[in-house]
């Protein structure tokens, strides 16, 4: 691959892999590294790629073929939090944090299962067709199929219970108990 076609594959693709990456991994530091680690695949592996018409998918399965191989080391080898520094730590302020529009539907979609949660990004966010996505996830068409609608119904059920739990919050008082039970009634 010469530098020209690398410049133009970065130009065109690098938010969308970005935001996929952040849909798996769901935090921007890995984020950055899966988008890194496939823009480091393609300089290397490029040339191998027979249909230069096919370089979208081949990002987009490169980055989730990265990612389930994080996953897999991550569950061989778990990693520990050292709560002992978290004091020494510096404050995250909401000027240096890049809030997504719509903090109640990500964090839904985050939500998801990632078999769920990964067709919704590729089709809804990064506009591939059933057909590209199977070919990325390398499951049948169908299969895709099925996880976008059962994921949208998940969806659809988490933020309708959210709105719904937010209401009920506000508006809905308990009724207060008489300490009179009706067993108590019928016994005198």
């Amino acid at each position: 691959m010469n530098e020209a076609d690398y410049e133009q594959a970065v130009a065109a693709y690098y938010e969308a892999l970005y935001a996929f990456g952040y849909s798996l991994a769901g935090n921007e530091d890995d984020a950055g590294e899966l988008t890194q680690e496939t823009y480091c695949r393609l300089l290397t592996k490029g040339g191998q790629l027979r249909d230069p018409s096919k370089i979208k998918s081949w990002l987009f399965t490169t980055l989730y073929r990265v990612f389930l191989g994080w996953k897999d080391r991550r569950a061989r080898l778990p990693h520990f939090e050292i709560s002992s520094v978290e004091g020494e730590l510096p404050a995250i302020l909401p000027e240096h944090v890049d809030v997504l529009r719509n903090d109640a539907i990500r964090d839904a979609l985050l939500e998801l299962e990632e078999h769920y949660r990964t067709p919704v990004m590729l089709y809804y966010l990064n506009d591939h067709s059933y057909e590209e996505i199977a070919g990325i996830l390398d499951v049948p068409i169908g299969t895709v199929m099925s996880r976008l609608s059962r994921a949208k119904g998940l969806l659809r059920a988490r933020l309708v219970a959210r709105a719904i739990g937010a209401e009920r919050e506000s508006k809905i008082l308990p009724l207060e108990r008489k300490s009179t039970s009706s067993q108590q009634l019928y016994e005198q």
